[in-house]
């Protein structure tokens, strides 16, 4: 079987995070154990939350003191507006469509095939390999800190290689991301009668304006590797009904955060730039709420290992072996933050990822399977 038939395999099967109403990750964990089973290599399971088990492969190395990770995650966002049919694989024009093909089920299979075909070759690479096909990493990250708790079992990992859409780009550098709400509290009145009320929408309104002023400052935090900070506000809720003047009012903000950067510091910048809103509208309450995600952003040494030999292997590949930097977050965060020097490779677009149309260029996934297998034969 051919690392493309594996990816279609893949893609037929719905692992929708049941976040957006899907039947989660446990169809494709276990095609993973069979696929592994089959090879007769080393595979369990392992329940992260009921019904959705991470599977974890082991690769025997010369130095059993001595462990690299890939990690690859096994569920998708919805299919909502997809505008191909998502779990129908077609291949045309050097492309595999479907949903799951880019984000990231392409850089999974590439990983599956790179284990088996140096297990088949009978080759031993230097360090003990682990693969961790983990769950929810389109939602709370929670698989790979199930797969961190596994790792504490042995020698701490020397390198990790997280697959997402990165065209096949070393990348060792990403920005974090920090979720939370601020919330206005007013005081209701009948809406004949406004003047007797304070009205938490118009409140808000004040705050919106202040952190859209505060654009000016967050463009002169910039980063070499993943660029700008950036904050943007996608949610609004308010009020109770239309003749009411509105008591309540809340949004919900994505602030992404640059390497150095900490939630706890963007917090509190913010509470301080409420303040002068807070001055002009004393009868309003504006409260920044505890975040529900806060995931600090990531940057690996330029000289670290897993860096200089992925460089090397790209280079003799004839790939661009310049390490870069991305805007999105994803599970190598929390590896990084373990003390396992982290880096992201995988093929496809991060434009193509959510979208209406996802598919994955065919020659990018037989090339990430090659650098996978190098990888792993080279890094001693």
């Amino acid at each position: 079987m051919s690392v493309i038939d594996t990816l279609a395999d893949l893609v037929r099967l719905d692992s929708i995070n049941p976040e957006w109403h899907g039947p989660g990750e446990a169809a494709v964990a276990d095609y993973v154990r069979d696929f592994f089973e089959r090879a007769g290599i080393e595979c369990r399971q392992i329940e992260v939350l009921p019904g959705r088990p991470n599977v974890l492969v082991r690769l025997p190395g010369a130095d059993p003191a001595r462990r690299i990770v890939l990690e690859a995650h096994m569920d998708t966002v919805s299919v909502a507006d997809m505008t191909i049919p998502p779990f129908e694989p077609t291949l045309r024009d050097g492309r595999l469509y479907g949903r799951g093909s880019c984000d990231v089920k392409a850089g999974l299979a590439a990983m599956m095939h790179a284990i088996r075909e140096l297990h088949e070759a009978g080759e031993t690479p230097p360090c003990e390999v682990i693969l961790g096909a983990v769950i929810d990493e389109e939602h709370a990250f929670r698989g790979v800190l199930g797969l961190l708790d596994c790792l504490a079992d042995g020698p701490l990992p020397e390198a990790a290689i997280v697959a997402e859409p990165t065209e096949l780009r070393l990348i060792r550098a990403n920005k974090g991301v920090l979720r939370y709400r601020i919330a206005t509290r007013g005081r209701s009145a009948h809406s004949s009668k406004p003047h007797l009320g304070v009205n938490a929408i118009v409140g808000m309104a004040a705050v919106i304006e202040a952190l859209v002023a505060d654009d000016a400052r967050l463009a002169t935090l910039s980063h070499p590797l993943v660029g700008r900070a950036t904050c943007s506000i996608g949610l609004i809720e308010g009020g109770a009904q239309v003749n009411f003047v509105p008591e309540h009012c809340r949004i919900t903000i994505d602030r992404r955060l640059l390497p150095g950067e900490t939630a706890d510091g963007v917090l509190a910048a913010c509470d301080r730039l409420l303040d002068a809103v807070r001055a002009t509208h004393p009868d309003l309450t504006i409260v920044v709420e505890p975040p529900y995600l806060a995931d600090e952003a990531m940057e690996t040494s330029a000289d670290a290992p897993v860096v200089t030999v992925a460089s090397r292997v790209l280079a003799a590949m004839g790939l661009d072996p310049e390490p870069a930097g991305v805007p999105f977050g994803c599970d190598c965060t929390k590896l990084s933050r373990a003390r396992i020097p982290s880096i992201i490779f995988g093929p496809g677009s991060i434009d193509l990822a959510h979208g209406a149309v996802e598919y994955v260029e065919i020659d990018q996934v037989l090339q990430a399977r090659d650098f996978y297998r190098h990888f792993l034969a080279s890094y001693g």
